[in-house]
């Protein structure tokens, strides 16, 4: 057996476990600590934390402590996941399967999907999360931010944000209670502090978590650039797949 088919074959080993496949579906929307992961899925915590042992050797799944203590965040790579399933033909996931093909005639018109990305500051993760979807959706997703303790958009956020082509120095820092008495179909904290505090939004299809580092807490100015543009790579590989999602079920 040559190595590419060893891999593969060792990849859909890996899937066919329910319990690992569980776990990465979860997180292919969500971060997700290791109990939260075991009541969703309804598997001990011990069985849980095989699967996350196993998917962790596999270079699907990293970790990182959560900012405000206690048990770590765990995150699916969906570039990895996407690029071992390559040769293995349609990804399971729906954000990774081809897309349907689209409909000769466009029936009744749909409301856009609105998107809230909280965190602490509202100063760089949140705006950052907001241009992005914005810039690619082109509109057709609505995307705004806030925070707890809102401050201004951090300079090195319009920097990083402007060398990809998208201007967010026309945002602004904003209160999640300006927020409070609209509609969103999906709330997303970028931030573990936020998530701790974060209000009912009634309506919701569903409230997201990404576990990201505050690029704007490094001190040293090359490292804080580099956390910036770090942050930005996450964030704009979990929203392209998001707004995979959201399109496909708006069709």
């Amino acid at each position: 057996m040559d190595a590419t088919l060893h891999d593969m074959v060792d990849f859909f080993r890996l899937l066919a476990d329910p319990t690992r496949y569980a776990v990465l579906m979860r997180l292919a929307r969500s971060d997700e600590r290791p109990t939260e992961l075991s009541n969703a899925i309804k598997q001990p915590p011990e069985t849980v934390a095989a699967a996350l042992a196993d998917l962790e050797s596999a270079g699907l799944v990293t970790a990182r402590p959560s900012d405000v203590g206690g048990e770590r965040y765990y995150h699916l790579d969906l570039e990895q996941l996407q690029q071992r399933y390559a040769t293995a033909g349609r990804m399971i996931h729906p954000a990774l399967a081809p897309a349907p093909a689209e409909a000769e005639e466009e029936t009744a018109p749909r409301a856009k999907p609105r998107v809230l990305f909280l965190c602490t500051h509202n100063s760089a993760r949140s705006q950052m999360a907001e241009g992005l979807l914005r810039a690619f959706s082109h509109g057709a997703i609505e995307a705004f931010s806030a925070g707890s303790q809102p401050g201004k958009v951090h300079p090195l956020a319009i920097e990083t944000m402007a060398s990809m082509h998208i201007d967010i120095s026309g945002q602004r820092s904003k209160h999640y209670q300006e927020f409070l008495d609209q509609h969103f179909d999906y709330v997303i904290t970028v931030c573990d502090r936020a998530r701790e505090v974060c209000p009912v939004f009634p309506g919701l299809k569903e409230a997201i978590h990404w576990s990201i580092a505050d690029p704007a807490a490094i001190e040293d100015e090359a490292e804080q650039r580099r956390a910036f543009h770090q942050a930005a790579t996450q964030l704009s590989n979990r929203i392209r797949y998001l707004q995979i999602l959201l399109e496909r079920e708006q069709h």
